[in-house]
């Protein structure tokens, strides 16, 4: 089945087809391949990627600036005190002025409904870059080491131990129920997912074969995983329920126990990062030889670039 992205938009992975995916992870592998080769494309020249940040960001701003200007185009780094976006100018506005300059978007901030706006309204495309609701290419990152590690994505078991209604938990659902993968949440039942992304999901697994799940019991759930995957207990704009999480979440921190009652030797380990160190996850664990975080972070960069490609040429 020939594939074409020219000209889409990515906010979240449920408007991408289980081939659609598959196609972006394989061309992010044969730019990986490229990357380590030293092969230089310049296949961004002439193109300018306009990149908005309403939050703090290391490996979503270094992935997208890297990869954009390394094909020889330029990036443009606008935090809100550099634009007027929804300040003295509406967001419908700011996309249609963009949409006239540069030739793609990516926004990193809080609502879904400002990406969205910024993808009617631009008549580019848009790249979420995280929202409180989704952060769809951390998790084509995600979805990319574990097929390096596997293989494979169909039938594999992925754990996301800890707030069961972020972003991250959210992301991760849509991405195995679209890759036919075995997903299970475990989380206090304070912090389960919304029920209308679980139903939309379970919809989705329906045809791809896949599996979701929802269990408290963070030693029940982990049982025969393939990957353990956890996230910050306060996401941005939540710290002042950090105190809360952490008596909440305290039983799901990800530590050896957790890791040795999956039953497998071949787990892994999966973290979107930044990570606070002791608290969602040990020291032990993070640093350890089951830990692929790094080799995560490091794919950002690669399906970011291969998401552009696809999207752009």
């Amino acid at each position: 089945m020939a594939v074409n992205i020219t000209g889409r938009s990515l906010l979240t992975l449920l408007e991408y087809s289980p081939e659609e995916i598959s196609f972006l992870l394989d061309l992010s592998a044969q730019v990986k391949r490229e990357s380590r080769a030293k092969v230089i494309h310049r296949r961004f020249a002439g193109k300018t990627l306009a990149m908005i940040f309403e939050k703090r960001s290391t490996r979503t701003r270094l992935a997208f600036e890297t990869a954009f200007a390394e094909e020889g185009g330029h990036p443009i780094f606008l935090s809100i005190q550099d634009i007027q976006l929804g300040a003295k100018e509406s967001i419908e506005d700011t996309a249609r002025v963009l949409g006239r300059m540069v030739d793609a978007i990516m926004f990193r901030g809080y609502k879904q409904e400002t990406v969205e706006a910024l993808a009617k309204y631009s008549g580019v495309p848009v790249y979420n870059g995280l929202t409180d609701v989704y952060h769809p290419t951390q998790v084509l990152a995600d979805l990319m080491t574990v097929q390096e590690t596997f293989g494979r994505l169909r039938g594999v078991k992925l754990v996301f131990m800890g707030d069961g209604r972020n972003n991250m938990a959210n992301s991760l659902m849509i991405g195995c129920a679209k890759m036919g993968m075995h997903y299970v949440i475990s989380s206090p039942k304070e912090l389960k997912p919304e029920e209308s992304l679980l139903r939309t999901c379970l919809e989705v697994a329906s045809e791809t074969q896949a599996k979701i799940e929802i269990i408290e019991d963070p030693q029940k759930a982990v049982e025969g995983a393939d990957v353990i995957y956890t996230d910050v207990w306060a996401s941005m704009g939540e710290e002042s329920k950090q105190q809360e999480r952490e008596r909440l979440l305290r039983p799901y921190q990800v530590n050896d126990a957790i890791m040795k009652s999956t039953g497998k030797r071949e787990t892994i380990f999966l973290h979107c990062l930044p990570a606070v160190k002791g608290q969602e996850v040990t020291f032990e664990v993070i640093e350890g030889k089951q830990s692929r975080v790094w080799d995560e972070a490091e794919n950002r960069k690669h399906t970011i670039k291969a998401l552009m490609i696809a999207t752009l040429l």
